[in-house]
């Protein structure tokens, strides 16, 4: 087994009930990765890309015995469960869902480049991370906290701002099971 890092997110529709539905099938099915952690769901406005609504953003980590590639085809299943559209480059959508990290692997490969090429610059991706794996480090880039540090303080703007949504909670499959 191998532990991996994905990242959500969601700005379209019932943004909460999508990132729902994502962890369930993400991690439903034959061979489905054994969940770790899930972490808080944040807000945060949309970084790059047109004009659009805020997203709701969590990281769930897992254990899997899958390779990278089926990994990430998981991920695009799950995106297309939720009528993902790839029509404009960071526009908005229903469900993004990125593998952020697999094990220490490392591959520039343009369809699965890991660790994910942004993941070290994205308050978003790196705060429910760090929440989720205290103790968590991106290959190649070192801890997450101190990559948080650095992102926080490069941003003068305030494009970064993430604020945790303590009213919306992400269920693991074997917690809805316990209530």
């Amino acid at each position: 087994m191998t532990r991996a890092v994905l990242a959500l997110g969601s700005n379209l529709g019932d943004r909460m009930a999508t990132l729902q539905g994502a962890v369930d099938t993400l991690l439903g099915g034959a061979d489905a990765p054994v969940p770790v952690a899930v972490s808080p769901v944040y807000e945060t406005e949309p970084v790059g890309g047109p004009e659009q609504g805020a997203f709701l953003n969590a990281v769930l980590v897992v254990d899997s015995g899958d390779t990278p590639r089926g990994l990430l085809e998981r991920a695009h299943a799950a995106e297309r469960a939720f009528d993902r559209v790839r029509e404009v480059r960071w526009g908005p959508r229903t469900l993004d869902v990125d593998l952020i990290v697999f094990g220490d692997v490392r591959d520039d490969d343009p369809e699965l480049t890991l660790p994910h090429p942004r993941a070290h610059l994205r308050a978003f991706v790196l705060q429910p991370w760090l929440d989720a794996d205290p103790l968590a480090r991106l290959p190649g880039h070192g801890p997450v906290a101190e990559l948080l540090d650095g992102v926080r303080a490069a941003d003068t703007t305030g494009e970064q701002r993430l604020y945790e949504r303590a009213d919306l909670r992400l269920r693991l499959p074997d917690e809805g099971a316990r209530g």
